[in-house]
């Protein structure tokens, strides 16, 4: 059985449905994440499951239950949620807010037990958060405030956690920490987390599902292998200017246009600086010779005009070289950026040769390359 499902459900605003036959299905200790461009409907979604809007059509199961059939309290056992709305906190300590988390738990009275001030305790040392404790939570930072917010949600020791652009105030560090947090949650409590986030890098590392919320749908639900494959993530986000390279989760600007100006000799990750510099430059270029699972093949494809390539895990020949020579002649120029060369990259050294007897200019750095085409010819 599921830990957390939805089943058509529909989510709006003033009695408008703008998402609606959402279906999401949660196992225990599964993190699922939800990726789309903003205004897309990602926090109307979480809001809606969390019971902060009313849902417009549909039921949310907790465990087989509907959860529109819990209690507050239960409800509050079950569920821990982390929005990105300004917390109004009267003055609160870091550590009050923390403590918050446990009311679910305690009497009438709102007093903790011993039990409950450990597991406070142990909720803000997961999260870093020990020196912070006794300061105002209006006084600290917005990455600050997030972590105390996630140990508050952690307090609860719910089944289910939901978070809402977790990672928008945190610097890299921490986001690496928190997605940990997370991952670390769900394999020792197994505790299920849904949540969102625009890093779509991140959503592809700690994610066991991807849900691509587009506007009035559900456009896509699957494995990050799944989702972060094909044109699923360029029709989800519309683009048409640039790249964003699904292996390396990496984004890519638009490359430069133009005839290429220089031939960039690369492999084995010599390449990829190059490139992104030429294109910072915009300086078209060309580049090779590049085998198929090279990882300077990956952002060429983004970012050069023209790529020569040969199969995986290839031997290069003299053929390689000559079809390499041809688009190094056209572009004038040579750019060697491989310090070594072994055996099976003899097609490189013959280049070079080639460039040297065809007095084609050859440099080692990008600050060599002439910034304009007239440039190049008047050296040449």
């Amino acid at each position: 059985m599921n830990r957390l499902s939805t089943r058509n459900l529909c989510v709006g605003y003033n009695k408008k449905v703008l998402i609606g036959g959402i279906c999401i299905e949660i196992g225990a200790g599964e993190v699922v994440s939800l990726i789309g461009p903003n205004g897309a409907g990602k926090s109307t979604v979480l809001k809606s499951i969390t019971r902060q809007l009313e849902s417009l059509g549909g039921a949310v199961y907790v465990d087989g239950e509907d959860s529109a059939a819990l209690s507050p309290k239960s409800f509050a056992t079950r569920f821990s949620v982390v929005l990105t709305e300004r917390l109004k906190t009267d003055r609160m300590t870091c550590g009050e807010i923390v403590e918050a988390g446990r009311y679910p738990y305690t009497g009438f009275f709102g007093k903790l037990t011993e039990e409950d001030k450990r597991i406070v305790r142990e909720s803000l040392a997961l999260v870093g958060g020990e020196p912070i404790a006794e300061l105002p939570f209006d006084a600290i930072s917005d990455g600050q405030r997030q972590r105390i917010l996630l140990a508050r949600a952690i307090c609860q020791q719910p089944q289910i956690m939901v978070l809402d652009e977790p990672t928008s105030f945190l610097d890299i560090r921490y986001k690496i920490e928190l997605l940990s947090i997370l991952r670390r949650l769900s394999a020792e409590r197994g505790m299920s987390v849904l949540l969102s986030l625009h890093e779509i890098d991140l959503a592809a590392k700690i994610s066991d599902k991807i849900v691509c919320v587009d506007g009035d749908k559900i456009s896509a639900v699957g494995t990050p292998e799944e989702i972060f494959r094909g044109d699923t993530v360029r029709d989800l986000y519309d683009i048409s200017r640039g790249d964003y390279n699904l292996l390396f989760g990496s984004v890519e600007l638009e490359k430069p246009t133009g005839a290429p100006r220089v031939f960039v000799l690369a492999g084995g990750g010599s390449g990829i600086p190059v490139f992104r510099a030429l294109q910072r430059k915009n300086i078209p270029f060309s580049a090779g010779i590049l085998c198929e699972n090279d990882v300077d093949f990956q952002i060429a494809r983004s970012l050069a005009a023209e790529i020569v390539s040969a199969p995986a895990f290839s031997v290069l020949t003299e053929s390689d070289a000559a079809r390499a020579a041809q688009v190094m002649l056209r572009a004038g120029a040579l750019l060697v950026v491989c310090e070594q060369f072994g055996a099976a990259n003899d097609a490189a050294k013959a280049l070079i040769s080639i460039a040297k007897e065809k007095n084609i200019p050859v440099y080692t750095e990008v600050s060599q390359v002439p910034l304009t085409g007239s440039e190049a010819q008047n050296e040449g």
